[in-house]
């Protein structure tokens, strides 16, 4: 009986090591994720320019309405005289492209010779001028724009005061005084419609005095010389020419193209015997040189 009760406590014991050793099973559980929608990657294109940040405005770019404006002429052929505009006030601007282009370097040159049969046919010599193509001569030579830069100009003017002329303009370009326009003005411009706002450095052009006067200017003869003539108008009996320069009638407030800002221009041209209009008792010309004194 003992040995029995052994046998089975014996067998209790092992049972109960077992079921305490035994692993207890585990339950592996794989998910399976939802499916996602694909990512699709959207392709945003450059900003473009912000033209009014990465644009420099040029500050010496000309007025799209420059020339456009004709104004009704009096009696005197003269425009009515309007308003100078607001950017006209203090006018620094770049010449039109030329009949040469720009030179290479600041270096002064000088080029005298007759005047060539295509620059005759485009000036506003007719053969009613007083004075024959033989008489006169052709000048090319640089100036400095308002822009800061050297230009290729030109200029017809009297053969026999060619060389003088050019001589005043070297030193007028060796002071780097800034001239707009130097070139050969057409018949159209000098005897057709006025818009007021012209500003081309000149000797020669055919037509009469300025104000209606049946008389030939010096100009017409090549004996005259107008240097910026928007800078420094013609006045006269409360007429302007031309007619949209009135602001710079104030000769006490100097902006760069004035004469006076350079008077040493003056006693150049005096020491070569021309006189300045800017002088002159009965009107104002400040634009005008002339070997004459008229």
């Amino acid at each position: 009986m003992r040995a029995a009760m052994l046998v089975v406590t014996t067998t209790l014991l092992l049972t109960a090591c077992t079921a305490a050793e035994a692993p207890t099973p585990r339950a592996t559980v794989t998910e399976t994720p939802e499916p996602q929608p694909a990512i699709t990657a959207t392709v945003t294109p450059e900003p473009a320019a912000d033209p009014a940040i990465d644009v420099v405005a040029n500050p010496f770019a000309r007025p799209e309405w420059l020339g456009t404006t004709v104004l009704q002429k009096q009696d005197n052929d003269l425009g009515k005289a309007v308003a100078t505009p607001k950017e006209l006030r203090d006018r620094r601007l770049e010449p039109r492209p030329g009949a040469y282009p720009d030179p290479e370097d600041d270096a002064w040159f000088v080029e005298i010779s007759a005047i060539p049969d295509d620059v005759l046919a485009r000036s506003s010599w007719r053969e009613e001028c007083p004075v024959e193509p033989e008489d006169l001569a052709y000048i090319v030579m640089p100036f400095w724009g308002f822009d800061l830069q050297p230009h290729t100009g030109e200029m017809i003017t009297s053969a026999a005061h060619a060389e003088e002329v050019a001589a005043v303009f070297e030193q007028m370009y060796v002071r780097e005084f800034p001239i707009e326009e130097m070139r050969v003005t057409t018949w159209d411009e000098v005897r057709g419609d006025h818009t007021g706002d012209l500003n081309v450095t000149i000797s020669f052009e055919c037509r009469k005095v300025t104000g209606g006067y049946d008389v030939w200017s010096e100009h017409a003869s090549g004996l005259a010389i107008d240097i910026n003539p928007f800078h420094n108008p013609w006045v006269r009996d409360g007429y302007v020419f031309p007619e949209l320069a009135g602001a710079y009638r104030d000769r006490e407030w100097l902006r760069p193209g004035m004469i006076e800002t350079q008077r040493q221009i003056i006693r150049d041209f005096a020491a070569a015997g021309w006189e300045w209009g800017g002088t002159w008792t009965d009107l104002d010309d400040w634009m005008h040189f002339s070997a004459t004194g008229l």
